[in-house]
């Protein structure tokens, strides 16, 4: 135990505990001699690494932190690692802007490279400006810069006060985790669940990288309706469409409209030309065509959204993509387009972006008169990457994809059980899983066009000519793993073989980031390389993790579970709320409004910030405002209020304490037993904000009426009465510490080891025996609620009377209910002795509650 402080203070704390905790190992997985009905295992988000955290993280990293803290008190040995998802784009464009670099895989390695920029966010830099590198130069850079934001991160966790073990990180591109990654990989081939395909991709053009569906958000774009004549092959008239993408005319491949639209069906099965280009096309019936929209007939382009996708595979029709992958139109014109003219046209939109494809587009179609009336101009929401700045195109690439329920009824109603059978906290996220899951309308699709991620683990032979055999890859052993193809050489070759006519070529594309942190259970749990730690942790008993990504990282976790073993890799999800800004829009990197933690942690204290955050139920935004923290500064107040009421209450002689016999006394400890219970059950239900709630409320009973009841006594009493109120007074304290404990782990540690053993984060729990063994089976827990309103009442006269409440009192007079007045009477002294009151009576009157008739104030004589 260590001396009392003569001024207790929350400043330096969070490094004086800190250190301690790390040299004694406190939060230490106790691994020896564990059983799986001992572990309470977390299956921690990996936060990505690539810039700074801010205040959302501090919110929902809270209330994780609450639950282990929970769990281990209550005698579980708590698995709570930390890793660091540090591959995957948001990295790489923080190495750009960082160093005022970019990757070209064409360049050689350069020994010893000094980027042009070293600090800073280099945003200025515009991308032609950026000087090209080798990618092994580029992922190095990549690998020092994370590993630079990582130590940054854990600083700031430590200063939380999050309750992790230290000892087991991992990183989403360490070497475990790549082999890890690329052998889960391996098995979704050999059991048919990976596969690669050609086919249409939704591409981002500026991070040339295909897109998961996953990936996607709608944003509302200005756009415009261009009415288009198309010309019926037996000359009979023109049919008219409106379209947004006149620059994808060339790529047309048929018309459609809806099978029950009578203006149309005549022309089911009859051909048109379309115009400048006068490639004969089909008009075709389709369901999802809409009546209601433009001229309630469409043209079908390759590909011009993703309802041209569903028309083209499902219509069976010819694909003439004219678009790049750099988001330019492709220089060769569609074989269809045979005219002169038309290849003349195509020739003037060859090489150019969308944007200036459709200006010459206009100017062609306005000088034939095959662009009718007004251009009409419109707002319509269009797809783009999350991360992205530019609308999504739709390319023709080679992909690698996961199997994931789409097209596998199968597979999707396991998916579905596993969530009906997840306990999820609150049970409404249930839905936002489940209409994902029913509303899949593709496999996931994994590979990308990068450079900072993990290496799809495979090699392709190369024909006589040289070309690759995509259907017959070349995979790895496992005792191979990790292998990058792109300088690795597969088994039976050698590198002089590389791109040669009957050699091989290595694949160069890298996994998503979320083929990666979808195995964060496998990663942290040692899966495949640690199978005894494994055993202990698997399936985890806690996912908690934001509600933002249930459609990316719990629904693709949950899905590589199911491949891999079969069942949940947990059994709860804990999903935090947003953050939102004092307007109430929700924080991000991307709107410019986040708030960064460690400002606000040096001001207030962790545990103010800890309790602002916890003070938030799962599930629900909290909004702040870094001007006006009001919560934090409640937090900030109760923190040092603990410190104030504990160091009080240890002033008091406790010579004689072993037994409550006061009638206040042990009322106030039976009512703090039920909080006991009801903060437990909270706890055990996943709700944190409600257990801080619970015991808060009582702790300010407890220093507002409690204590000012009893400290006369307590300070000068006599005898039992004395011993009693210091009995309770302690017994309340050590409670109190344990309540706050996962909440308030400075104030709470550093009030413990003023009267306890060892850390108050490993003692026990409370339970509300402790309290009801003191009390006694008829204890009243009513009496102090009802005494604190009579000392309520006694106050408001004084200040009534606008005199000090120090004020002696000649005579007091409470009328009280007649089931009230005997009650209030057990507490006389202790309100006579707070009250400075010579004579208090109490009398039974026609009132709801007691009452403050008629009080005397001493007069002094002048």
């Amino acid at each position: 135990m260590s001396a009392i402080p003569d001024k207790p203070a929350l400043e330096g704390l969070e490094s004086k505990w800190g250190a301690v905790w790390e040299e004694q190992g406190t939060y230490a997985f106790p691994r020896e001699g564990a059983a799986r009905e001992d572990v309470y295992s977390i299956d921690t988000p990996p936060p990505t690494a690539s810039g700074s955290l801010h205040v959302g993280h501090v919110f929902s990293y809270t209330h994780t932190d609450t639950v282990a803290r929970f769990q281990r008190m209550r005698g579980k040995r708590v698995f709570y690692p930390m890793g660091w998802d540090d591959n995957g784009l948001p990295t790489e464009r923080r190495v750009q802007n960082y160093y005022g670099v970019r990757c070209d895989p064409s360049l050689p390695y350069v020994e010893g490279f000094v980027p042009p920029h070293d600090g800073g966010e280099g945003k200025s830099i515009k991308a032609a400006d950026q000087q090209p590198i080798s990618r092994r130069n580029f992922i190095e850079l990549c690998e020092r810069l994370t590993v630079e934001d990582e130590k940054q991160f854990e600083d700031l966790w430590r200063t939380l006060g999050l309750s992790v073990d230290w000892k087991q990180t991992y990183r989403t591109i360490g070497e475990d985790s790549l082999r890890a990654s690329q052998l889960a990989f391996l098995r979704n081939i050999e059991r048919g669940e990976a596969y690669q395909a050609q086919a249409p991709t939704l591409w981002d053009v500026t991070f040339r990288t295909a897109v998961a569906q996953a990936e996607l958000e709608d944003r509302d774009q200005p756009s415009a309706y261009h009415q288009l004549a198309f010309h019926k092959s037996d000359g009979s008239g023109d049919i008219l469409i409106d379209t947004t993408r006149p620059e994808l005319l060339a790529a047309c491949v048929a018309l459609v409209a809806h099978p029950d639209d009578e203006r149309f069906k005549p022309l089911f099965g009859t051909t048109v030309r379309t115009p400048i280009f006068g490639v004969e096309v089909p008009i075709l019936a389709h369901h999802l065509a809409q009546q209601d929209k433009g001229t309630g007939i469409a043209m079908i382009c390759t590909f011009g959204d993703v309802t041209d996708v569903v028309w083209w595979r499902e219509l069976n029709l010819p694909n003439r993509a004219i678009l790049g992958f750099d988001g330019r139109i492709l220089a060769e014109a569609p074989e269809a387009i045979t005219s002169e003219a038309g290849r003349e046209a195509y020739a003037q939109i060859a090489g150019k972006t969308v944007f200036s494809a459709k200006q010459t587009m206009v100017e062609l179609l306005q000088a034939s008169g095959e662009l009718l009336g007004e251009i009409r101009k419109i707002t319509h929401p269009v797809k783009f990457f999350e991360k992205g700045d530019r609308p999504l195109e739709i390319v023709s690439t080679r992909q690698w994809y996961v199997k994931n329920g789409a097209r596998d009824e199968s597979l999707r109603e396991r998916l579905l059980a596993h969530g009906r059978e997840m306990e999820w906290h609150p049970d409404f996220m249930r839905v936002r899983y489940e209409n994902w899951v029913e509303g899949l309308s593709g496999d996931w699709l994994i590979s990308r066009q990068r450079f900072f991620g993990v290496p799809i683990p495979v090699w392709y032979p190369l024909d006589a000519e040289g070309n690759p055999v995509f259907d017959e890859p070349i995979l790895p052993t496992a005792d191979q793993l990790p292998v990058d193809p792109s300088s690795d050489v597969p088994a039976g070759f050698t590198e002089a073989q590389r791109g040669q006519a009957g050699g091989f070529q290595g694949e160069v594309d890298v996994m998503d980031t979320w083929a990666t942190s979808s195995l964060t259970p496998q990663l942290a749990g040692g899966w495949e390389r640690d199978p005894e730690l494994y055993d202990l942790v698997f399936p985890y008993s806690l996912r908690p993790q934001g509600q933002d990504i249930i459609r990316t990282w719990l629904f693709s976790t949950v899905l590589r579970s199911e491949l891999e073993s079969g069942q949940l890799p947990w059994q709860h999800a804990g999903i935090s709320g947003w953050i939102l800004d004092p307007d109430r829009k929700k924080m991000s990197k991307s709107k410019g409004n986040v708030v960064t933690p460690a400002g606000m942690l040096a001001q207030h204290g962790s545990d103010a910030v800890r309790y602002w955050a916890a003070s938030a139920k799962l599930g629900t935004d909290a909004s702040f405002d870094p001007q006006n923290p009001t919560q934090i500064k409640i937090g900030r107040r109760l923190a040092i209020k603990l410190l104030n009421a504990a160091k009080f209450t240890l002033s008091f002689d406790a010579s004689g304490a072993g037994t409550v016999t006061e009638a206040l006394d042990r009322s106030m400890l039976a009512g703090l037993a039920t909080v006991i219970d009801d903060a437990t059950r909270a706890f055990e239900s996943y709700d944190h904000a409600r257990a801080l709630e619970l015991a808060e409320s009582f702790f300010w009973t407890f220093c507002d009426d409690y204590l000012e009841l009893v400290k006369e006594r307590a300070h000068g009493g006599e005898g039992q009465a004395q011993a009693s109120a210091v009995t309770a007074l302690r017994a309340a304290l050590k409670v109190f510490v344990r309540l706050f404990a996962p909440f308030l782990p400075y104030a709470t540690e550093e009030v413990w080891s003023w009267f306890g053993e060892g850390s108050v984060h490993l003692a026990e729990w409370p339970v509300s025996s402790e309290l009801t063994s003191l009390a006694g089976a008829d204890a009243d827990p009513g009496l102090l609620g009802l005494v604190g309103g009579a000392l309520v009442g006694i106050r408001g006269a004084k200040t009534d009377a606008k005199a000090s409440q120090k004020t002696p009192v000649t005579l007091a007079v409470v009328h009280a209910p007649a089931a009230d007045r005997d009650r209030l009477a057990l507490a006389a002294a202790d309100l006579s002795d707070v009250g400075r009151i010579a004579e208090l009576r109490i009398e039974t009157a026609e009132v709801t509650e007691p009452t403050v008739v008629e009080i005397q104030l001493e007069t002094t004589e002048a």
